[in-house]
């Protein structure tokens, strides 16, 4: 898949609202779209429940102003609405998912917090004719199709591979994660173990730690990981909330250029600590994108236009061509380096 880089200018402001709604919701489950003359149905009711509210990351990834997901549903004549919990949670984001059942949704938008905790209600939506798509984090067996930002596989060994290049691949390293029950950190961190095995053997991964999405809570686990490793030499961090925090624990004489971080993380977030020194390169994708994306694949899911079966194909409007893969997954395509180059040039 191209790099959207290639594709697209610059991203729009954000808007500063946790909580946007294109139109109204309300009725049954049963759908009472009609179809476009492409053949996709308007007038679905469909849900973005990202993992929570007042999240920069999904604030992108879902929003009109930023050309997310929200902003696919306008242009495809859905009626969209973006709600969860304010904490990255399970027990916050599944009453968002049963009210939007509730609510008549016929397509569910989610990124999972808990996949084992989010499947029964998924499940239970599929059963009522709903279609569930997943985007940024999967449950797998819970839903049609799992919109990918980038092969797990790939995020592992990226991540490890610009950490090493900067710590000259020796030294003590530590993850600082999500929540422990996040799927898709889960999986990355998985792959980052089997790259350090198969290429590193001189740097050591000391401790994994969960910021569980939240700056205070990202920023006292970093503390703790200081304090308890002084001769630590670099931080993973794969989370755009835990490597913000971090950045700025690290922002000080004591540790800039002395221990490395790289992640996930956005633009507007990293900019300070890449232009003071104290980051030299972090990863992200689109997050617009990927929810854009999630939108386009989801309506012609809900539409009948296509199935989840590996090979299908689809076109989703700006972004081209897409192909359904293995494990009914959808990728957009490979994660981009940030660095003192490029990041000026990005406003999201």
């Amino acid at each position: 898949m191209m790099g959207w880089f290639r594709r697209r200018g610059l991203l729009a402001a954000l808007a500063a609202a946790a909580t946007i709604t294109v139109a109204a919701c309300g009725g049954s489950a049963t759908p009472s779209s009609s179809s476009s003359p492409g053949g996709l149905k308007t007038g679905l009711k469909a849900f973005v429940i990202p993992k929570n509210l007042g999240n920069a990351y999904f604030t992108t990834s879902d929003s009109v102003q930023s050309g997310g997901a929200l902003a696919a549903l306008q242009t495809l004549g859905e009626t969209g609405t973006e709600n969860s919990g304010t904490a990255a949670t399970a027990a916050s984001q599944i009453p968002a998912i049963q009210a939007a059942i509730t609510q008549g949704a016929n397509l569910l938008i989610v990124s999972a917090t808990d996949a084992t905790a989010l499947c029964p209600t998924l499940t239970a939506a599929m059963g009522q004719g709903v279609t569930v798509v997943t985007y940024d984090s999967d449950a797998p067996g819970c839903r049609s199709l799992f919109i990918n930002q980038a092969t797990p596989d790939a995020i592992g060994a990226s991540e490890v591979d610009l950490l090493a290049s900067e710590i000259n691949s020796t030294g003590q390293i530590a993850i600082v994660s999500a929540a422990s029950t996040a799927t898709n950190q889960n999986a990355w961190i998985g792959f980052m173990k089997q790259e350090l095995a198969a290429k590193y053997p001189n740097m050591t991964l000391v401790a994994t730690v969960y910021g569980n999405d939240d700056p205070t809570t990202s920023t006292q686990v970093t503390q703790g990981l200081l304090a308890q490793y002084p001769n630590l030499k670099g931080i993973i961090s794969p989370t755009t909330v835990g490597i913000a925090a971090a950045a700025a624990v690290l922002d000080t004489t004591q540790y800039r250029g002395k221990v490395q971080l790289v992640g996930l993380g956005t633009p507007n977030s990293m900019k300070q600590y890449v232009n003071d020194g104290t980051v030299t390169a972090f990863e992200l994708w689109n997050p617009a994108d990927l929810g854009y994306l999630a939108a386009y694949a989801g309506v012609e899911l809900a539409s009948k236009a296509i199935t989840n079966a590996e090979g299908q194909k689809f076109t989703a409007g700006k972004l081209g061509s897409y192909t359904v893969g293995a494990s009914q997954t959808i990728l957009l395509g490979p994660p981009y380096k940030f660095d003192k180059s490029n990041i000026a040039n990005f406003n999201f």
